[in-house]
């Protein structure tokens, strides 16, 4: 099933949502949480995105991504997390 939203569940109480992420305005195609930081998700789309969320705040809403990329030509059809999480921290959050 292609969606433009993607929902994330706890497993211990898997029929309530825990937060929903929907800023994308085309089919989702990657999911990749960060392996430095329980807290953060990159998500990437037929809409040319690859979004980093910070979900820190759950369970209440998520409105906006803390970082967005948009390719120039076509969409992003895989996302890998990478470099030192200092770095990464310092460079883009």
């Amino acid at each position: 099933m292609d969606a433009c939203e993607v929902i994330i569940l706890d497993v211990r109480v898997p029929c309530t949502p825990v937060a929903r992420l929907n800023n994308h305005r085309a089919c989702v195609n990657g999911i990749a949480w960060a392996p430095h930081s329980s807290c953060h998700i990159c998500t990437a789309g037929d809409d040319h995105q690859a979004l980093i969320w910070d979900i820190q705040q759950m369970p209440r809403a998520i409105e906006d991504p803390i970082l967005a990329y948009t390719a120039a030509e076509g969409e992003v059809n895989q996302i890998q997390w990478g470099g030192h999480p200092a770095r990464l921290d310092r460079d883009l959050l």
